[in-house]
């Protein structure tokens, strides 16, 4: 299998996946292959600012667009790309196929992610094809793949309202506030009044559940009575 990339110099590189995987920053390259803007869709190709790495990561729809968010939201996750790489292998009639995977996130571990995103409606079949073939390369540098759909409404509703306190400038100055007031399990609303005026802690504490420093369940709506509890871990405050 061959990996077809462009560094961040613009430079183009054609070499083996195994060779490409294991000793180039892929998170690092420009998108090989941009998205086009295709009539009829409820949402065209833009730009996310992560939180994670600081720089803006490109999305072609609406369905990469929240996966990209709910990337930026998992502390585990230290970088995140968009379509770095075309994998190229020969198919069963001899022809070359080629593919771009949606997005790449580099994990903490060093370890890296291939992601394809899927609509509500499912992935097309020429993408379940080709998901096989991406699962093997990932496996073979130790990295994983996966074909996500999106996730439950709920989930993303809230990652979706915290992602607008990502910013780290709406947790400057608070956490260790929101931490002491934290440290044992209580409602967000009981913990505002802990921390202090309300119209100036709520955003910390948004930034903190978006960081994950500070845990509540995301499988309900986000509510005044939701139980919260701080769980930082190291260097989740800085995110």
């Amino acid at each position: 299998m061959t990996a077809r990339f462009v560094g961040a110099d613009g430079t183009r590189h054609e070499m083996p996946w195994l060779e490409a995987g294991r000793e180039f920053a892929l998170e690092t390259c420009v998108p090989v292959r941009r998205f086009p803007v295709l009539r009829g869709r409820r949402i065209a190709p833009g730009w996310w600012w992560s939180a994670t790495s600081g720089r803006f990561v490109h999305y072609g729809f609406g369905a990469m667009r929240t996966q990209v968010m709910m990337l930026d939201h998992d502390p585990s996750v230290v970088a995140l790309a968009c379509r770095p790489v075309e994998l190229l292998w020969r198919g069963r009639s001899g022809a070359v196929v080629a593919h771009a995977p949606h997005l790449m996130a580099r994990l903490a571990d060093g370890s890296g992610i291939l992601v394809d995103c899927a609509a509500a409606g499912g992935a097309s079949r020429r993408l379940v094809r080709r998901a096989a073939h991406m699962e093997s390369a990932a496996e073979a540098i130790g990295w994983h793949y996966r074909l996500l759909g999106p996730p439950p409404p709920v989930v993303a509703a809230n990652v979706r309202w915290l992602a607008g306190y990502r910013h780290p400038r709406c947790g400057a100055g608070w956490l260790d506030r929101i931490a002491e007031c934290f440290a044992v399990p209580r409602p967000l609303a009981e913990g505002v009044a802990l921390v202090g005026d309300p119209i100036a802690a709520w955003p910390p504490i948004f930034h903190a559940l978006w960081t994950t420093a500070l845990h509540a369940s995301l499988e309900r709506p986000l509510r005044d009575r939701t139980v919260a509890v701080w769980r930082a871990a190291a260097g989740a405050e800085e995110r």
